[in-house]
């Protein structure tokens, strides 16, 4: 019997990229799923995949994690129930520190670092509760670093990794006997459509090729390559499954090294 089979888990940014390659990796394990992003049409196609992989039941949620009625109605009524959640959805918007936008600033916040926060609060108390819980939130190497022209992204992943260590160390305190972790994963530049958007800001600032902006990005990891998305997703399920979970409150590093 698959290892999460009869467990479910809530995968936010589901639709590509990064939460998708977790979601597959998810349903491979037997999880039902709960997909979560702004677009139903691009969710079903991941739902798709997730019921091929081996996924026990999924569904999709259309939702805009940045606005806060609706968030904290789907906190209400549904996020007690997940035994898993991963933190993924998330963006970055881009420009030196000048022209970064109040509304910038606040878009990172609300979906990067205030969704998180959300949605932790509606989970963990019930997943402490029936005495077993994953939570895993997608955070970056920016949670560890600076980096330029990203003030708003890189100070929101840095308020993801304390709030992961703050829950960490509340359920040491608080609820130690319970099988219960929080843990960020920080990786570094990833292969996925966003890092394409990203692609096409240097080879406009810069007037290079696409391949030698890809090329530079991937150099940015101490790898010297760009991270793929199943590496990342093959690191949540890690977390996932260990049984129990001993890991709490870690950042682990996906920088392009071998793992």
């Amino acid at each position: 019997m698959p290892a999460l089979s009869g467990r479910s888990a809530l995968v936010t940014g589901a639709a590509r990229g990064i939460g998708r390659a977790i979601a597959l990796a998810l349903a491979a394990e037997g999880c039902k799923l709960t997909l979560v992003g702004r677009h139903a049409d691009t969710l079903e196609d991941t739902a798709s995949a997730c019921r091929n992989a081996g996924a026990e039941d999924v569904r999709c949620v259309a939702l805009d994690l940045t606005d806060r009625a609706a968030l904290a109605t789907f906190c209400r009524d549904e996020v007690a129930a997940f035994d898993v959640l991963v933190n993924n959805a998330g963006c970055a918007p881009s420009a030196p520190i000048e022209r970064h936008s109040d509304e910038d600033w606040d878009a990172s916040m609300e979906l990067n670092a205030y969704a998180p926060f959300a949605l932790c609060r509606a989970a963990l108390p019930a997943m402490v509760e029936r005495g077993r819980g994953r939570i895993v939130n997608i955070a970056s190497s920016a949670a560890l670093q600076g980096y330029a022209f990203v003030a708003g992204y890189t100070a929101s992943k840095h308020a993801l990794l304390g709030l992961t260590r703050a829950l960490a160390e509340e359920l040491v305190r608080r609820h130690k006997d319970a099988d219960v972790t929080v843990n960020a994963v920080c990786p570094g530049f990833v292969d996925t459509e966003i890092l394409d958007e990203t692609v096409q800001r240097v080879v406009k600032a810069r007037g290079c090729t696409a391949e030698d902006a890809r090329a530079s990005l991937g150099k940015m990891n101490k790898g010297g390559r760009l991270i793929t998305p199943d590496e990342v997703a093959a690191t949540v399920a890690k977390l996932v499954l260990e049984d129990p979970g001993v890991t709490r409150g870690a950042a682990v590093e996906l920088d392009g090294t071998p793992l």
